[in-house]
């Protein structure tokens, strides 16, 4: 298993933890010098919050224990691309690496806003793809 797998283990338990919720079973974690410094799932339904995505959650949890906003050290995992809201925050932290697991095609940033993120963001996509994948189409086939 690759250093990247592992992490992207990591934000698929996140996942999962999301999904027990009934929320949108999207997970992700942020990593500095081998130790996951902010960790956060989907809580849109339970905070009431169209902000609450799983990337967000990390990304403020990860700042809060640096005790700063700049990420540029850092790596996020998340398993599902992130949307353009997402994309933004990456960015503005200027997060250092994103991995992604899934693409999304109908929201991801990559077809509405490529240029979002940092221009020295390292960006590794397909990472357990398809566990990833897996696991929204069992959560949106289950609510049809």
């Amino acid at each position: 298993m690759t250093t990247d797998e592992r992490y992207m283990r990591l934000a698929l338990d996140e996942a999962r933890a999301a999904l027990a919720l009934d929320e949108i079973p999207i997970g992700a974690v942020v990593v500095a010098d081998g130790r996951v410094i902010g960790r956060g799932h989907n809580l849109t339904e339970t905070l009431h919050d169209v902000t609450a995505h799983a990337e967000m959650q990390a990304i403020t949890a990860a700042a809060e224990y640096l005790g700063g906003k700049y990420l540029d050290k850092c790596a996020l995992y998340v398993t599902v691309e992130p949307c353009v809201m997402c994309a933004g925050a990456i960015g503005w932290s200027q997060m250092g690496r994103l991995v992604y697991g899934a693409s999304d095609e109908k929201r991801g940033f990559q077809r509405f806003a490529p240029q979002a993120l940092h221009p020295k963001t390292v960006v590794v996509s397909g990472v357990l793809e398809e566990e990833c994948a897996q696991l929204m189409k069992d959560f949106f086939k289950g609510k049809r």
